[in-house]
């Protein structure tokens, strides 16, 4: 029990849809003398789920609902899920933003909080005043922020705006001295909401070698939210999965991301049909419909099973692998195969899309499927249709390197030497 830093029990919060408040004084008083005496709010109501794509005549909604954990000293714990899932307002309680309706939040240490940008500045105050005043929110001394001072400019590259107000900083300025404050000034406890995709690249990929060494250099621990798949299997050694305010899975970072990509992948592919006649069954990767792993010597087979109403002269089929940015890797097409297409007659048909071994390198990727006529003309589609996460097999490339080979495609060219 010594090692454990941080425990949620029975938390819980209520959210009221539309106005706020119980609808007469006399009741807000009775709320807020329950909240004094320490007891339970008696106007909180059963609610909804939260489903923020499901019309409901409910007044009130869980965000949260009963969700238990606890996290280990230097610990780097992933909290994932959809949009509208609960992970920015477990932050928020954990970080002691907002009070939960139920449960208790039990920690050691000081906790410093990344929630969104610009999260305790002031934008009239400079960016070098500002680092005294987020310090000092944070609970460190003057003497404590002073020695800290140089490093947390030049970690954040705005040295050169430093005495400038922060209202004139852009988003991702913004975001870099906020995260620099909170990582140099060593809480015990750092708390990071999505909020680095608003910087670029190479300050994404600093932050996240900081919170690396805060946690295994400093034997801190670090609760990190994102949607980017990548950085967090990266930089996170367990994970939990959200799902409309319950905690879906907990468990190891690589099991809770394949359920994740799994819940994307979980979708009626009929709602995706455009033409009548043309009706896809499945779509499998390697005889598997759920995301998986793969090395990058494995050859990927996707398998597409579609049924045809009537006879088709012309059917060409498309994949498209998207990396997680949601940047186009490679197309994969039928087109090549035959100058009239397929010519099919009706019934039950499978066709297979092969892509070599050493193709991909490490990452996420995102598959959407197409089928279209020569002319382009297309009839049917359906985005995110598989999800699936390539590693590195060591054996042509991270061994013989002694690195991970860059960009997201790796193609052995063809090597001609003129004696």
């Amino acid at each position: 029990m010594s090692d454990i830093i941080l425990k949620a029990e029975n938390i819980s919060k209520q959210y009221r849809l539309g106005n706020v408040g119980s609808g007469t004084l006399r009741d807000d008083f009775k709320r807020s003398w329950a909240k004094i005496r320490g007891k339970e709010d008696p106007f909180l109501k059963v609610g909804a789920v939260n489903d923020c794509s499901q019309k409901s005549t409910e007044d009130y909604v869980w965000a949260l609902r009963d969700i238990n954990f606890e996290v280990q000293q230097g610990e780097v714990l992933g909290i994932i899920g959809k949009n509208g899932a609960g992970k920015s307002t477990l932050l928020k309680i954990l970080s002691r933003v907002t009070a939960p309706s139920t449960g208790v939040i039990k920690s050691r240490g000081r906790i410093a909080s990344l929630l969104e940008v610009g999260t305790g500045f002031n934008h009239e105050l400079t960016g070098r005043e500002n680092i005294f005043l987020n310090g000092a929110i944070l609970g460190m001394t003057k003497t404590e922020i002073s020695s800290k001072l140089d490093e947390i400019i030049d970690f954040s590259g705005c040295e050169r705006y430093i005495d400038t107000p922060t209202k004139r900083y852009s988003s991702g300025m913004t975001v870099r001295l906020a995260f620099a404050v909170a990582a140099f000034l060593e809480p015990e406890i750092l708390v990071v909401d999505e909020v680095l995709a608003v910087g670029d690249a190479e300050f994404q990929k600093k932050a996240i070698g900081k919170m690396q060494d805060i946690s295994k250099g400093e034997g801190r621990t670090v609760l990190f939210v994102s949607h980017n798949m990548t950085s967090v299997r990266s930089l996170c050694s367990r994970g939990i999965l959200l799902e409309k305010g319950l905690v879906k899975m907990s468990g190891s970072i690589q099991e809770v991301v394949e359920d994740y990509l799994a819940i994307s992948n979980n979708r009626s592919i009929g709602k995706q049909l455009i033409n009548k006649w043309l009706n896809i069954t499945k779509i499998t990767l390697n005889n598997s419909a759920k995301s998986q792993e793969f090395y990058n010597g494995d050859i990927l087979k996707f398998d597409i099973e579609f049924q045809l109403l009537k006879d088709q002269r012309e059917v060409a089929f498309c994949l498209c692998i998207y990396d997680e940015s949601g940047s186009l890797i490679v197309a994969l097409n039928t087109y090549h195969k035959n100058a009239d297409f397929f010519k099919l007659q009706e019934g039950l048909h499978n066709v297979i899309i092969v892509l070599d071994r050493y193709i991909l390198n490490n990452g996420i990727y995102i598959v959407d499927f197409f089928a279209n006529d020569f002319e382009g003309n297309i009839y049917f589609q359906l985005k995110n249709a598989l999800s699936f996460i390539i590693i590195d097999d060591n054996f042509r490339r991270g061994e013989f390197f002694k690195k991970k080979w860059n960009g997201a495609v790796s193609l052995l060219p063809e090597v001609i030497i003129l004696k």
